[in-house]
């Protein structure tokens, strides 16, 4: 497994893959890396000739600072498990590499990017579609993955590759959880002990909330779930909306769409968590 940093040495590299014939598979990540991006890996490497993994905290999709500096790094580590993986390059380059001067590009993918974390996130989505769209056009990958975990985020990369004259192809990948049900983040890195509890009470509302739904409204289940996080002990929900799976717009009745989702982002302390859960699918 090679580390690259540069773009004229990655180019380098896949540009003599590339007239092999070879595919070439890319999972971008944030590193901080752990089982669920290790899945992502691994299914990307079952199903290309060569991974490329992206290593990179992109400023842009921060509109928070003091997230951006607590974000954790962890590069070596990074690296041990990507190897483990099968991974050919990590591509961990400078912010000055890939942001030689500002990106002004705007991207608008609305009411995709408007609701939900679009709306608690202003310019979020925004720095997420720079970032995603400069490393599918520095690879040039025969597929990307990326985990259904932001559930939202892939939805909008979908989108952004419908618009945009990109020849790939999209893969979600299945959320990941640890034994007792909360979903793999980077995140929970910074959550303490009791905070690691704390936070398992957001999966276990979801989970009730899929056998709740089979015998109440969809009001009613939203409100079960917003119920359960009011009282948890640790936690503050943001929100908690129940959505069309492919327009993320809100539904209000279990008939309204073959397609639906539970979405929540709540705050385990100063710890920003989301998950999701399907209800119809």
């Amino acid at each position: 497994m090679k580390l690259i940093q540069t773009i004229n040495e990655l180019r380098a590299e896949l540009d003599v893959l590339r007239r092999e014939g070879k595919t070439i598979g890319l999972v971008p990540t944030m590193g901080a890396l752990h089982a669920g991006h290790a899945s992502l890996v691994k299914r990307a490497v079952a199903e290309n000739d060569v991974v490329v993994v992206s290593d990179f905290v992109n400023p842009t999709q921060f509109n928070d600072k003091n997230d951006l500096l607590k974000y954790p790094r962890t590069l070596d580590a990074d690296c041990k498990l990507l190897e483990a993986c099968g991974a050919a390059f990590v591509f961990a380059p400078s912010v000055e590499e890939i942001y030689p001067e500002p990106d002004t590009r705007q991207f608008s993918y609305a009411p995709l990017d408007t609701v939900m974390e679009g709306k608690y996130r202003p310019g979020h989505f925004n720095g997420v579609c720079q970032i995603v769209s400069k490393l599918f056009l520095i690879v040039e990958p025969t597929r990307a993955y990326f985990g259904e975990k932001d559930f939202q985020q892939l939805a909008i990369i979908r989108e952004m590759v419908r618009k945009y004259p990109f020849n790939l192809e999209i893969v979600g990948c299945p959320i990941v959880r640890e034994s007792d049900g909360l979903a793999l983040s980077s995140r929970n890195a910074r959550l303490s002990a009791e905070q690691r509890v704390q936070a398992l009470q957001i999966s276990k509302a979801l989970f009730a909330s899929c056998e709740y739904a089979k015998t109440h409204s969809l009001a009613e289940t939203k409100l079960y779930v917003e119920e359960c996080i009011a009282k948890a002990e640790g936690l503050r929900l943001e929100y908690f909306e129940i959505v069309d799976g492919t327009t993320l717009q809100t539904v209000t009745d279990w008939n309204d769409s073959t397609y639906i989702v539970g979405c929540i982002t709540a705050f385990c302390g100063e710890v920003r968590l989301i998950d999701n859960i399907k209800y119809k699918e």
